[in-house]
C-alpha cells in the first residue's frame, strides 16, 4: 500500500514537473508546479516528516506560487509564441538527451555508493525544533542568502513591471 502510494504520486510529480517545462502558457506552468509542490508534500509525509510537508504546502505551494502568479500577472505575460525548429535540434535533440541522461546515470552510479534503504516513517529529525535549530545555527548564511535572492527577484519584477506602464 505504501508503495503504491509512493508510485502514484511520484508519476503525478514527474508527470507534472514535464509539463511545466511543456507547457507554453506560464500560468498553466504555475499550476503544475503547483501540482509538483503537493505531490512532493505527501512523499514527504510518507517518510515521517509530517512538518516538512506542511511547509512545503504552505510555503511552496501557497506563498510562494502566489508571488509567481502575481508576478506572471504584473509583467503580462502571454503564451509563448512558437517558432519552427531547425533540422539539427530534431535530428540529434533525442540521442543527445539520452545520451545525456545515460552519462549521468552512470556517473551517480559510480561517485555515490549505495546506501541503506529508506524505511517509511523512519525519519525522526522533523519536528519544528529539529528544523528551527538546524535553520538557524548550521544553515544560517544560506537562509539569508535566500531571503535576499528573493528579494532581488521582488524589486527586479517591480521594475521591470514599472518600465513597462511608462
Amino acid at each position: 500500500m505504501v508503495l503504491a502510494i509512493f508510485l502514484i504520486f511520484a508519476f503525478i510529480a514527474v508527470v507534472c514537473a514535464i509539463n511545466v517545462v511543456v507547457q507554453t502558457h506560464p500560468i498553466s506552468s504555475a499550476i503544475s508546479l503547483v501540482g509538483v509542490m503537493v505531490s512532493l508534500a505527501v512523499l514527504y509525509l510518507q517518510l515521517g516528516a509530517e512538518f516538512i510537508a506542511a511547509a512545503q504546502v504552505i510555503v511552496y505551494a501557497g506563498a510562494i506560487m502566489v508571488l509567481f502568479v502575481f508576478v506572471i500577472m504584473l509583467l503580462n505575460a502571454g503564451a509563448e509564441v512558437k517558432h519552427g525548429r531547425s533540422l539539427t535540434a530534431q535530428l540529434l535533440g533525442a540521442p543527445l538527451l539520452v545520451a545525456l541522461l545515460g552519462l549521468l546515470a552512470y556517473f551517480v552510479e559510480r561517485l555515490y555508493p549505495r546506501s541503506a534503504s529508506v524505511h517509511f516513517g523512519g525519519f525522526t529529525h522533523g519536528t519544528p525544533l529539529d528544523i528551527g535549530r538546524a535553520l538557524f545555527t548550521t544553515y544560517l548564511l544560506p537562509f539569508e542568502a535566500t531571503s535576499i535572492l528573493i528579494l532581488i527577484g521582488i524589486v527586479g519584477a517591480i521594475v521591470l513591471a514599472r518600465k513597462e506602464m511608462d
